[in-house]
């Protein structure tokens, strides 16, 4: 049973939906659903929710397998960060429980393609800010255990063995316990994701990683200099780490202006923020990375605002019909819209048996 065709009006998107679905690697409706709707998964088939997510955009976007983010904030003692992880993987399970014809849990490109075949979008964890495992790669272990997928080193701050983008640098990186969890998640099959992370952390990452790293939802540092970026000479090391840059939507990461903006207290006028600029972002990975190393990361439901035209999980529709205005192929598109990330995907696809 085919999905339903998505909002797309360009006949070269069309013809690239049929090569591959939209897999999204970063949406926060977890931790939305936490903040303002008690955890509550009712009510996603229709348009009454205060959520940028529910079944019918995420249709119309074109989204056929989604990384739900389970994200515990920073400064949380270790047990209370373990157990907001845990309580965001029962909500993603509840979600698909709620509405088995739309979702199916999944964590292989195997278990994605066979949730296309049967019109269902694909539901993946990703944990976001590595206090998810309290210090412990016995809980990493666990986490694994329940098809967690890949796990952000890092979110807003520091941990205890890797370095933020957005702190005060205090261990020049990685620690050595921190390539420990580097080392258990390649064993694992968990995918190191380098969004939020410093870029000491990326390129040490990089350097001990035996198996590709994400960005689940960070843009092109070149192209807006925020500190969520990712600079080209990580960018470029990609090709050889066979890992992705999965483009966010973030107004902050994709707009110069839009950032300043939003930091000096969003007086004035708000800065456009345009479907263009996101695809200039693409565009630049693409020519430094390679297109076989970019993807889509929105970030939907993680933050208030989004790019014109995009202001919800519907806008993947906005982006794709620019692109194949640009004169991207149906085949490139494919690989940036989901191809690239499910060869990730198939590469990790097994735990090592190394101990």
């Amino acid at each position: 049973m085919r999905s339903p065709r998505p909002a797309y009006t360009h006949p070269v998107a069309l013809q690239a939906h049929d090569l591959s679905q939209i897999i999204d690697g970063h949406n926060d409706l977890a931790w939305s659903s936490r903040t303002v709707a008690g955890y509550t998964v009712e009510g996603l088939d229709g348009p009454e929710h205060p959520f940028k997510t529910d079944i019918n955009l995420l249709r119309a976007g074109g989204v056929g397998a989604q990384f739900w983010s389970v994200y515990s904030q920073g400064g949380l003692p270790p047990s209370e960060a373990v157990q907001y992880t845990l309580e965001q993987i029962d909500f993603i399970h509840r979600l698909v429980r709620r509405y088995p014809d739309t979702f199916v849990l999944a964590r292989t490109g195997s278990d994605i393609r066979t949730a296309w075949d049967r019109g269902q979008i694909a539901s993946l964890l990703g944990a976001e800010g590595g206090n998810s495992i309290g210090g412990s790669l016995a809980v990493l272990r666990v986490l694994a255990t329940l098809d967690v997928k890949y796990l952000t080193l890092t979110h807003n701050h520091n941990t205890t063995w890797a370095d933020s983008a957005t702190d005060v640098r205090a261990h020049g990186g990685l620690t050595g316990f921190g390539r420990e969890v580097v080392a258990e998640m390649n064993r694992l099959g968990v995918l190191p994701d380098l969004s939020h992370a410093s870029f000491d952390t990326m390129r040490q990452t990089l350097d001990v990683s035996s198996a590709p790293v994400i960005f689940s939802h960070s843009s092109s540092h070149q192209v807006c200099p925020h500190p969520r970026n990712v600079p080209d000479d990580v960018l470029g090391r990609l090709s050889t780490n066979g890992g992705v840059l999965m483009v966010a939507f973030v107004p902050e990461f994709v707009s110069e202006d839009y950032w300043h903006w939003h930091d000096d207290g969003k007086h004035g006028a708000r800065p456009p923020v345009t479907v263009d600029q996101v695809a200039d972002h693409i565009e630049h990975a693409r020519e430094v990375a390679g297109l076989d190393h970019v993807g889509l990361g929105s970030d939907y439901d993680g933050g208030g605002d989004f790019p014109d035209d995009m202001g919800d999980v519907s806008g993947f529709a906005v982006l794709i019909d620019r692109l194949a205005e640009r004169r991207w192929s149906a085949p490139e598109l494919a690989k940036l819209m989901g191809g690239n990330i499910l060869r990730v995907l198939d590469d990790t696809a097994e735990p090592t048996t190394a101990t």
